[in-house]
C-alpha cells in the first residue's frame, strides 16, 4: 500500500541537518551543520532521505586522493562539500512541472557529480529520480544502485558477458563487485570471485561458482584461462593478471592509472594483426561509466532495480551509520575491508 502523502497542514521546516566538508583531509573532515530546507524548482522535486550509500569514491573525494582528484572537486578546497550521489527516501514535494511522481512515492535519486546527498532532505531534478519496486527495500536498493550502476556497463558492454564466458572478478565482495558477480551468473557466465577470507561465503550466494581466498592463494598463483578478468579494487594489474587471460581475452579494470590509460588508447592497435599474435589479441582497457549520460545512467538503474524486484539479484549491505556519525562510516570505508555497501541512515 502506497504511503499516504504528507499532510498540507504539516509546516515546513526552515533549515535541515547535512554533513559537509570544508576542506580536504580525513574523516574527521566531515562535519554535520544546518543549511536551508531545499525547495523544489519547476522540474524537481525534494526528498526526505532513508539511506545514502558512502562510496570508495567519495571517501577519494574527502581525502583528495589521488591528487588528480582536485580537478574534478576544487583545486584548494571542495567544491561540493556536501557528498552522496546513490540516495533513497521518500518524495515531500514536487516542482508543477513534475508528472511523474508524486508526495508519498518511494524513490531512488542519482545526482551524480551534483552530490548532496548526505543530508536529511535533497533537491533533485526529477530527471534524475525513479520509483523504487515494491518489494525492494530502500537501502538494499540504494546499495544495489551504487555498485550495480559500474558493474553493469562493464559486464553487459565491455566484457560482453554471454553464456559460457569465463570471468574472474577480483575484489568481488565489494559493492561493484558483488554486483558484477550476481549480473554474469545471471547472463550465464562461469564466475570465480577472488575475496577476502570472511568474504568466501557471502560471494559464493551470489552465484560465484568458485570463489578464491585471496590471502591463501595470491593471483600469480591462478591458472586461469578467463575470458575476462575484471578488476574491480585497486589490488591488481594487467602484468599481474595477463597469464590468466585465454587468447583475445580483456583485463577490465575500474581503477585509474597512466598504464592501464594508455593500453585503453591502444586496445584497437593491439588487437590487430601486427601485435595479435605476439600477445594473443589479450588486451586491457578501463572504462569511465559514471561519465556517461545520466538518462543512460538511470535506465540501468531503473533495469538493476527491475531485476531485484525479480529477485535475480540483490544489494548488498555491509554497515549502516546514522548521518550525523559519517566520519565513522568514511573511517571504516578507508580500511579497504567493507562487503557490498555502507550506509547513512539519515
Amino acid at each position: 500500500m502506497p504511503a499516504p502523502s504528507p499532510s498540507t497542514d504539516t509546516p515546513t521546516p526552515a533549515t535541515t541537518t547535512v554533513v559537509a566538508h570544508h576542506r580536504y583531509g580525513p574523516p574527521e573532515v566531515l562535519v554535520a551543520e544546518r543549511a536551508p530546507m531545499p525547495v523544489a524548482g519547476a522540474d524537481e522535486v525534494v526528498l526526505a532521505v532513508e539511506a545514502v550509500a558512502v562510496s570508495r569514491a567519495e571517501a577519494a573525494f574527502r581525502a583528495a586522493r589521488p591528487a588528480v582528484a582536485r580537478l574534478a572537486t576544487g583545486l584548494l578546497r571542495p567544491r561540493r562539500p556536501v557528498l552522496g550521489g546513490d540516495v533513497g527516501g521518500r518524495v515531500l514535494a514536487v516542482g508543477a512541472g513534475v508528472t511523474h511522481l508524486r508526495p508519498g512515492d518511494r524513490v531512488l535519486a542519482q545526482t551524480g557529480i551534483a552530490m548532496g546527498g548526505y543530508a536529511r532532505h535533497l533537491r533533485a531534478p526529477a530527471t534524475a529520480v525513479l520509483p523504487v519496486p515494491d518489494g525492494v527495500p530502500t537501502p538494499e536498493a540504494v546499495a544495489l544502485a551504487e555498485g550495480g550502476s559500474t558493474a553493469l556497463p562493464f559486464v553487459r558492454d565491455h566484457a560482453r558477458v554471454r553464456p559460457g564466458t569465463r570471468l574472474l572478478v577480483n575484489g568481488a565482495s565489494g559493492a561493484v563487485g558483488a554486483a558484477a558477480v550476481q549480473l554474469a551468473a545471471h547472463l550465464g557466465a562461469e564466475v570465480t570471485g577472488v575475496c577476502s577470507t570472511d568474504h568466501v561465503e557471502l560471494v559464493r550466494s551470489l552465484g560465484a561458482a568458485s570463489v578464491v581466498d585471496r590471502t591463501r592463494t595470491p593471483l600469480e598463483a591462478l591458472a586461469g584461462p578467463y575470458d575476462v578478468v575484471l578488476n574491480a579494487v585497486g589490488t591488481s594489474s594487467f602484468r599481474r593478471c595477463r597469464h590468466l587471460l585465454a587468447p583475445g581475452g580483456s583485463y577490465l579494470t575500474t581503477v585509474p592509472g597512466a598504464g592501464i590509460l594508455v593500453r585503453t588508447a591502444l586496445r584497437p592497435v593491439l588487437r590487430g594483426p601486427l601485435l595479435r599474435g605476439p600477445l594473443g589479441g589479450r588486451t586491457a582497457a578501463i572504462a569511465f561509466t559514471g561519465l556517461r549520460p545520466a538518462a543512460d545512467r538511470l535506465a540501468d538503474v531503473r533495469h538493476l532495480l527491475d531485476l531485484a524486484a525479480a529477485g535475480a539479484v540483490r544489494g548488498v549491505v555491509d554497515r549502516t551509520w546514522p548521518l550525523e556519525e559519517a566520519a565513522a562510516a568514511h573511517a571504516y570505508v578507508d580500511t579497504g575491508r567493507k562487503a557490498g555497501t555502507v550506509l547513512l541512515l539519515p
